[in-house]
């Protein structure tokens, strides 16, 4: 007979392969992962007693802080800059008003105190990155509308845990200081930015200089700076959230040593994250409980979705150049996730009277939410022509690769058509002995480098050189 360790072994594994194979079924049908994950972790509790809040917090918030920098390192700055004024209006004013108007209805639909009704509202407040991310992975979203979702899911956090935290508190401690409030949450986010961009520069410094033997240990020191982050800021009373996404950002805009490994790492260590997250939250949801709260959570959930989040969107949109379209698909994507529900561990720690009421009705608010909206998006795109020709995914311009313990690297770049190399023979580049071009792809074939090979556009170069020597190499190939 085998032992309990070795069967809760075989039983995570089992986890993670059916987690793995159900997101086929996911993008299939336009589902978010997270439905079917929770899904699995519902079924379990029929088999194994699970009511540890607290360690689920604990894993949700490690999981949020992996798929925030996943989500993150791969966002482009340069695409989201333009959208980043109404990316952060909808990560405060649309989560506010949302807040607000979710807390009065719930209020009414479940007979609570305004104060516990607006903990509600400010609990389901955020839309989540993981969800976003997934979902709009697989559509051909026009780029302007998706980077604006993505920077919103990605920047939103902060103000929900704010505004979640902050409620408690009024409800324990009625007399608290409104302004004090207010600073507090302009002192969390400042410190929060700074210390996202403080560990971010560290980090940037510290991966491109030190030489491992092994590539596998730059996503593990990547991942080691991302913790550190949330923690510190944690510790100085800062977003922590808000940081790591903030040098995820930073990380992934800046020349960094074994950037495509690093990513890769992330992604595959975030679906597993989400599986293992997920699966506690599907497991500390009784079933019988929640049929309790059925047409108060659908009720609420409508709201949100027709209601809640348009007034939201509508209103901290008012000057942003979006046409109504847009608006109304923006508020349709807003889906809800891990967020929302790792914030209602949050009341049932602190002993709020109604916690494990919070708890149901915020669980099924999320799950029809994310069904009701995730599998419809994708059409919705269509029928409101805001569908752009799939261009591709064009491989970064600049990759880097550190060789083990040598000094020197491999540059993976992209030719631009405005790029002065292009047409010239590589012998007119007069490359110093020590830069060379090791290969190029063309059209999916792999050339030898000669002296007399013309570079073309759309050539994909392999530039082996001294780290000291980057800017040259860069200045040669016209990258600076």
């Amino acid at each position: 007979m085998p032992s309990f360790v070795d069967s809760m072994i075989l039983l995570c594994g089992a986890l993670l392969l059916t987690g793995v194979l159900t997101t086929k079924f996911s993008s299939r049908f336009g589902m978010p992962a997270l439905v079917l994950f929770i899904a699995i972790g519902m079924i379990l509790s029929r088999f194994i007693y699970y009511d540890n809040a607290e360690l689920t917090q604990l894993v949700g918030i490690f999981a949020l802080i992996v798929i925030l920098f996943q989500g993150g390192m791969q966002t482009d700055f340069k695409e989201i800059k333009p959208v980043l004024g109404p990316a952060i209006s909808l990560a405060t004013i649309g989560v506010l008003l949302t807040t607000i108007v979710i807390g009065l209805c719930a209020s009414f639909v479940l007979d609570i105190s305004l104060k516990e009704g607006l903990l509600i509202g400010a609990i389901v407040g955020s839309t989540d990155a993981a969800a976003v991310f997934s979902v709009l992975g697989g559509t051909n979203l026009k780029k302007r509308i998706r980077m604006t979702l993505e920077a919103e899911s990605g920047s939103n956090d902060p103000m929900a845990v704010f505004l979640t935290v902050s409620l408690i508190e009024w409800i324990e401690h009625p007399d608290l200081n409104l302004f004090g409030l207010i600073f507090s949450f302009v002192m969390e986010m400042g410190l929060g930015l700074v210390v996202g961009i403080l560990v971010g520069m560290l980090a940037v410094y510290v991966i491109n200089r030190i030489n491992f033997d092994s590539s596998g240990l730059y996503p593990v020191t990547a991942l080691g700076f991302a913790v550190l982050t949330y923690a510190a800021a944690a510790w100085l009373g800062a977003s922590g959230l808000l940081a790591v996404y903030v040098m995820a950002l930073l990380l992934g805009n800046t020349e960094l040593t074994y950037r495509k490994t690093i990513q890769a790492f992330n992604q595959g260590f975030a679906w597993m994250m989400q599986i293992v997250m997920f699966v506690l939250l599907g497991l500390l949801v009784f079933p019988n409980e929640l049929s309790k709260v059925v047409w108060q959570g659908l009720l609420l959930s409508l709201i949100l979705i027709f209601i809640a989040r348009p007034i939201g969107v509508f209103s901290s949109l008012l000057f942003a150049k979006f046409a109504v379209r847009e608006k109304i698909l923006i508020s349709w994507a807003g889906l809800r996730g891990a967020v929302p529900i790792v914030l209602a561990t949050y009341p049932v720690l602190a002993g709020i009277r109604q916690g494990e009421l919070f708890f149901n009705v915020v669980f099924f608010v999320v799950l029809t939410s994310a069904v009701i909206q995730g599998t419809t998006i994708s059409p919705l795109t269509q029928g409101l022509a805001l569908v752009e020709k799939d261009k591709g995914k064009a491989p970064s311009l600049l990759e880097l690769m550190a060789l083990g313990k040598t000094d020197s690297e491999i540059n993976h770049v992209l030719v631009d058509g405005d790029m002065p190399i292009v047409g010239k023979e590589i012998q007119q580049l007069n490359l110093p002995d020590d830069i060379l071009f090791t290969a190029i792809i063309r059209k999916k074939r792999i050339i030898t480098p000669r002296g007399n090979t013309v570079i073309e556009a759309g050539d994909t170069l392999y530039v082996m050189n001294p780290k000291q020597k980057r800017k040259e190499m860069k200045k040669i190939l016209g990258l600076s």
